[in-house]
């Protein structure tokens, strides 16, 4: 609880000399304020950076319903935290802002994933097959044939 959260401390890092500590909040001055939140990790394609996406649901009184929304909020990794993989359940904090986009920073890694939410995910971000020019045939072109 060394951050002012709930959250274990990972181990000291291996490399002293090269570690950023500057954007650490477990080993250096990084404060973290505000808001904590909890979501899946779906991208782990830039460096030190995951986006972390949650689903919450919001009221439409009109219709007395309940829909849901995401949200895809990126977030520094630090590097004495194990490699993210997509389909991780992750705990972010707010800090300041670390770059034009990111104002969170993982603290917990709370569940890794597993095969099936792998193939969950993969499923949902299938590409659409691609069409061929013979699916743009026409009554006209069989005419000429």
């Amino acid at each position: 609880m060394a951050i002012g959260l709930d959250v274990e401390t990972p181990p000291e890092p291996n490399n002293p000399e090269e570690y950023d500590y500057e954007k650490c909040p477990f080993y250096g001055d990084l404060s973290v304020r505000g808001q904590i939140l909890e979501g899946t990790v779906v991208s782990t394609d830039m460096d030190k950076t995951v986006v972390v996406e949650r689903e919450y649901d919001v009221a439409v009184p009109k219709y007395d319903r309940h829909m849901k929304r995401r949200s895809r909020i990126p977030a520094h990794v630090p590097g004495v935290l194990e490699p993210l993989s997509v389909g991780d359940t992750v705990k972010i904090a707010e800090t300041r802002p670390l770059s034009k986009t990111k104002s969170h920073v993982v603290v917990e890694v709370t569940q890794k994933a597993t095969a099936e939410d792998l193939a969950e995910l993969t499923s949902q971000a299938e590409p659409e097959p691609e069409l061929s020019d013979e699916d743009f045939a026409t009554d006209e072109d069989e005419g000429d044939e």
